[in-house]
């Protein structure tokens, strides 16, 4: 464990992949972690369990990150057991569909949109409170390569996603004087569960094949992107995007 003196982290979709190891790497560098979860209680408790193995403080909290009601229940119940968030790394995956803009529906890209953006709002307008009393805050979401370069199929989360980027953009100019930094973490494709149900062999060599480090990305290298935003080592990196990605796209 090293000193990150107690900060408070709010991990939301930390049950699994890029959440659960952002919320271990977290817990390792000395912060309190809470583990936001949606359905799968079970997989955050062993998220939970596991960083408290290793010395580590940490909470399962349930919400849907949609709801304004259950995103303000939640910090509020945070901030009843440890007092405010000092970091926000909102990570829950909004679901969206995968088609052509040939085949989709307005309710599908609009939909997409409107969640997206109103969860990365509603969580900001919770957690900011705490972090303007006490002129310090790291608020991180994560983005998607995709926002930057298209792909078939993608147009409603790179869409969804190059929104919330620019809108990561206008907080960090506003909050900046507040000692709050607000930066985006975009991964390429990544090694999960998820993606080897999604991805066929052919198309997950095609992409290793186009990376220049030579393999998809793991949970565990988004986790240190994210962690570095994080921590207290960053004082001057604010409006950013970090592309995780291998070198598969270079901007």
């Amino acid at each position: 464990m090293t000193g990150a003196d107690g900060r408070v982290a709010l991990v939301t979709g930390a049950s699994s992949g890029i959440g659960a190891a952002t919320a271990r790497v977290l817990a390792d560098r000395g912060m309190r972690v809470v583990v936001n979860y949606l359905s799968s209680g079970k997989a955050a408790q062993e998220v939970v369990a596991d960083i408290r193995a290793a010395g580590g403080q940490a909470m399962a909290v349930q919400a849907d990150v949609r709801e304004v009601s259950a995103v303000d229940s939640m910090v509020e119940q945070v901030r009843a057991s440890w007092g405010g968030v000092d970091v926000l790394v909102h990570n829950a995956l909004i679901p969206y569909a995968v088609k052509s803009f040939k085949d989709m529906t307005w309710d599908e890209l609009g939909g997409k949109l409107d969640a997206e953006m109103h969860a990365a709002f509603a969580l900001t307008k919770a957690v900011l409170p705490d972090m303007t009393a006490q002129s310090w805050g790291r608020i991180i979401y994560l983005g998607t390569g995709l926002s930057r370069r298209p792909r078939a199929g993608m147009i409603a989360l790179g869409t969804a996603k190059a929104a919330l980027e620019q809108f990561a953009r206008y907080l960090a100019q506003e909050l900046g004087p507040q000692g709050i930094t607000v930066n985006v973490v975009a991964p390429g494709p990544v090694e999960s569960r998820i993606a080897n149900d999604v991805l066929d062999d052919k198309t997950k060599q095609r992409q290793v094949a186009a990376t220049p480090l030579g393999r998809l990305a793991h949970p565990a290298d988004v986790a240190q992107a994210v962690a570095f935003y994080a921590g207290e080592d960053n004082a001057f990196m604010t409006g950013t995007t970090a592309a995780v990605n291998g070198g598969m796209a270079m901007y």
